[in-house]
């Protein structure tokens, strides 16, 4: 009885934050997609209606930005991916410790900061009497500005650790006589790395992902601030959560539908199981 209780304890404060909290904000966000607001008064008015979700599929300026916004999640993650993979074998096979100490530094830097502070780093970066424009102009070419090219960069810079940590932690985790038995075999670095690490890998590579995946379809302040007219789904949320909210806990459900759909692709592919 008194484990219970203590075990009551322990557990009463997350629990209280999990379902008094979270799962209670979440099912009164999907239940208020199904409600409308009144055009003259503009006041929520409960019901149920499938309206909401109708414009999302009809109106072709809602359906692009949902497109849009997951092919900037898509693309953040696979730069990711591209650059960690070959940064985690450096860092953890060839760089000499300090050297593996200083790139840890660097990978993890960005989380130092905050988030805006970030995010404003890469519009002073970018604008027109930015570093960018500056660097181009003996070469009388100009930067990208603010265009959906430099959202998915300012996401990559933003997220890229979430994805360098856990890949390179994984690649640490492969014995060296790994390696030794594929050169031994005939074996060149990329097919090495195409046929043995990446198998291994795989489940870091895939739990980075979720996060780099999550984090971009869930951003907006990325695309307002850097990404001139550029719209993603978090965009439309703000711009309604005043006039229509109903439209806005509508279009709130896409992206939890992409990040469920690829979690139900990844549990189908067995990779979770190895994590």
């Amino acid at each position: 009885m008194k484990r219970r209780l203590q075990l009551a304890g322990l557990l009463a404060l997350p629990l209280t934050w999990l379902i008094g909290i979270y799962i209670f904000s979440l099912v009164m966000l999907i239940i208020t997609a199904f409600w409308t607001t009144d055009p003259f008064t503009s006041k929520v008015k409960p019901g149920f209606t499938l309206r909401n979700f109708e414009q999302l599929i009809v109106n072709p300026a809602y359906l692009s930005t949902s497109l849009r916004t997951l092919l900037i999640a898509a693309a953040v993650t696979l730069i990711c991916i591209l650059f960690a993979v070959p940064l985690g074998l450096f860092m953890a096979k060839v760089a000499s410790p300090w050297l593996q100490a200083l790139l840890a530094v660097g990978v993890t830097l960005p989380l130092w900061a905050g988030y805006l502070v970030k995010v404003l780093a890469m519009r002073v970066t970018f604008n027109e009497t930015g570093f960018v424009n500056w660097m181009l102009a003996p070469l009388g070419i100009s930067g990208p500005g603010f265009t959906m090219f430099t959202v998915v960069l300012t996401l990559v810079y933003l997220w890229f650790p979430y994805m360098a940590v856990p890949v390179f932690t994984a690649v640490a985790q492969i014995p060296k006589n790994v390696f030794d038995a594929s050169a031994d075999l005939g074996a060149r670095s990329w097919h090495t790395i195409r046929t043995v690490v990446l198998p291994l890998i795989k489940p870091a590579i895939i739990a980075g992902s979720v996060f780099t995946f999550s984090l971009s379809l869930g951003d907006y302040i990325a695309a307002k601030f850097v990404g001139g007219s550029t719209q993603m789904i978090g965009s439309v949320i703000a711009s309604n959560i005043n006039l229509n909210p109903p439209l806005a806990a509508a279009f709130s459900v896409v992206p939890i539908v992409f990040v469920v759909v690829y979690l139900v692709s990844v549990r189908r592919s067995g990779a979770l199981e190895r994590m």
